[in-house]
């Protein structure tokens, strides 16, 4: 995966390196056709912050078609119904409750987690990785009043494996049967018992939220669904995607260890600029948006894949080698040092602290278990639901 490229000035060695392990993978897009693909930061960026652009990933089009009488999941809403919910779920997702109250639940989480390694001597990472994904989103979002592993197993059919509509109509109906009762199960023994409970003694989680503001189990169960791929299913990938490029290269691995706590999460939001879990983010446009430099015209009714990749490894906004991983890379602050992996606009990932932190809480303690090697890089597959990589059967060992 790292194939060599053409050597860019002012890139160190002037190797001009391709470090990018999911390229290849993305390049399958998504379940959106698009009219339009971004190749410029600024262009991506003008999209998602147009208040033209309406959501179209993620189902996000068959979504809008359920009737008024279900409400919509925050991820579908837009503009003063979204900024609405938004503001009254950002409490969840403050730097400062990240870094209060969830903190410990992450350290805790990673060191059971790390023990539980040196013991074994040998696991699968990404089944570390999702379990911690699934207990720090599901403390906040409010599931758990049901067993963990199986909460996390319920959640994983939902985001891995083959998302193309089945050749015929036999496969169809039993793929629709499969789906039904996978989500039927999710509810029953996940968000159900979670609502009793919520009933019962209200916490401060999303459900709680959810439930003093009327809304249904069935309204509920999609908002848990959003949330589980929001919150689980990308951090968990991201955690062996950034293991992965530490592991197989010592000289980032001893950089994350030898850095501060605002070094180490820098680093990884270098890593993640450059390996964005969703590759692409689809809008439909309401209107014209012309190009300031003339090149493209984005026009009413266009499908745009904003490409996530392109935007990141664009040099204009992040310098020379952007398709290296560079620790210590000056970026400026209008751009991010992850650039647009969390998206931007009025639907920015709100989870953006929440998943740097404990990814930088667990692979700080891993990455210092003696003897620590990879011993199987992951399979590389890629979801066209999420437009995100996928990564399977990663094994690492230690003394």
């Amino acid at each position: 995966m790292n194939a060599q490229a053409h050597p860019q000035a002012g890139c160190p060695f002037h190797s001009g390196d391709d470090h990018r392990k999911s390229a290849a993978a993305s390049e399958g897009g998504g379940t959106v056709k698009p009219d339009v693909r971004t190749q410029t930061f600024d262009r991506a960026r003008s999209v998602l912050r147009s208040d033209a652009a309406r959501q179209a990933g993620f189902m996000a089009e068959q979504v809008s078609k359920i009737g008024s009488a279900t409400r919509q999941p925050i991820l579908f809403l837009e503009g003063e119904a979204h900024r609405v919910q938004r503001s009254a779920t950002a409490r969840f997702f403050t730097p400062k409750i990240v870094t209060t109250r969830y903190r410990d639940l992450m350290i805790r989480l990673s060191d059971g987690l790390i023990d539980r390694f040196r013991k074994q001597k040998r696991v699968k990472l990404d089944d570390l990785s999702l379990e911690l994904a699934v207990a720090v989103a599901g403390d906040i979002v409010g599931l758990t009043a049901s067993d963990p592993d199986g909460l996390a197993k319920r959640l994983d059919v939902f985001f891995t494996g083959n998302f193309d509509p089945p050749g015929n109509k036999l496969r169809a109906f039993a793929k629709f049967l499969r789906s039904q009762y996978q989500v039927l199960s999710f509810y029953y023994r996940d968000v159900a018992p979670a609502i009793r409970a919520r009933k019962k003694h209200r916490q401060d989680d999303v459900i709680s939220h959810l439930i003093d503001e009327g809304y249904n189990g069935r309204e509920i169960l999609t908002e848990c669904l959003v949330y589980g791929a929001a919150g689980m299913a990308t951090t968990r990938e991201f955690i062996v995607m950034a293991a992965w490029h530490m592991l197989e290269r010592p000289e980032l691995r001893t950089a994350f260890l030898e850095a501060n706590e605002t070094g180490k999460i820098a680093l990884l939001e270098e890593i993640l600029r450059l390996e964005p879990v969703v590759g692409y983010i689809y809008r439909r446009m309401q209107a014209d948006l012309p190009s300031s430099d003339g090149v493209q015209d984005v026009r009413l009714g266009n499908a745009v894949a904003i490409d996530v990749r392109a935007a990141n490894t664009d040099e204009a906004a992040f310098g020379a080698c952007p398709r290296e991983v560079m620790p210590g890379r000056k970026v400026s602050a209008k751009y991010g040092n992850a650039g647009l992996a969390f998206g931007d606009g009025e639907h920015r990932c709100p989870g953006a602290q929440v998943a740097l932190h404990e990814t930088f809480l667990f692979l700080e303690r891993l990455m210092q278990v003696p003897g620590l090697k990879l011993e199987r890089a992951p399979d590389l597959a890629w979801n066209r639901l999420v437009t995100g990589y996928e990564l399977r059967n990663a094994v690492i060992t230690c003394d």
